[in-house]
């Protein structure tokens, strides 16, 4: 999977996505940390990145409709240290089948998953 980690994640992330098999890049590397939301969001698309994040100016639906876009992960921890980031998010991505997540909205809080996905009505 290919994998842009938002500006507000733990770098540490690379190494351990990476090691599961994932193309990780991250904002800052790609020089967008001090950037505003759209600049971020047309890397994405552009490079067809499933976007991980913690701002929650992706979680609108409205403007992020499922189906329309590569994949947004949202994390929602009670306590987000870079530790406890770190670990939710290795284990979301070493448990969890992701092959079906193209075009879905998801939130990762400390104990579940819910997906957003395209509606088909």
């Amino acid at each position: 999977m290919r994998i842009k980690l938002g500006k507000n994640l733990p770098a540490g992330l690379v190494t351990r996505l990476s090691a599961l098999g994932h193309d990780v890049q991250t904002v800052h590397a790609e020089g967008l940390g001090s950037e505003d939301d759209p600049p971020i969001w047309q890397a994405c698309q552009k490079e067809k990145r499933f976007l991980v994040t913690q701002d929650l100016d992706f979680s609108d639906v409205r403007r992020s409709i499922p189906g329309t876009h590569s994949c947004i992960l949202l994390v929602r921890l009670r306590e987000p240290s870079r530790r406890a980031l770190t670990e939710r998010l290795e284990a979301v991505f070493r448990k969890e089948d992701t092959t079906d997540w193209e075009g879905c909205l998801i939130v990762a809080t400390d104990r579940k998953l819910r997906i957003r996905r395209q509606d088909l009505g």
